[in-house]
């Protein structure tokens, strides 16, 4: 079994940068890529970024372009996301997943079979 653990966000201000990470516990090699995806208050939630297995390649969403990095460290088994330059439009809960499946790269909610709980990363101006 495979459990996804977040941590980081918090409350910051416009401007700021934050960082959130996840650990992939339990069966760490069943999970391929992984990416970062956020929900706000009553909004869907949207994929932030993404990162294929080895970490060579990624995939950003237009609004991170520029100003987030999404990275993983396989022999800690971690994911980090670096966020800078933070707006209020940033606020949401910040979920960080994994694909089982041997994609390379996915941005697709579906295609993500492991979900953790979430953090809250709140942007105030």
């Amino acid at each position: 079994q495979v459990q996804l653990v977040a941590s980081g966000g918090g409350w910051v201000q416009a401007g700021d940068s934050v960082n959130v990470s996840c650990l992939v516990v339990g069966r760490p090699f069943t999970v391929f890529a992984m990416g970062w995806f956020r929900q706000a208050p009553g909004k869907e939630r949207e994929i932030v970024a993404a990162i294929s297995w080895s970490g060579s390649t990624t995939w950003y969403a237009d609004f991170a372009k520029g100003r987030f990095a999404i990275s993983r460290d396989n022999a800690k088994m971690a994911l980090y996301l670096q966020m800078n330059s933070l707006t209020p439009d940033d606020t949401a809960v910040y979920f960080c997943a994994g694909d089982g499946q041997k994609r390379v790269l996915t941005s697709t909610v579906s295609d993500y079979d492991y979900w953790g709980q979430g953090t809250q990363v709140i942007v105030s101006s």
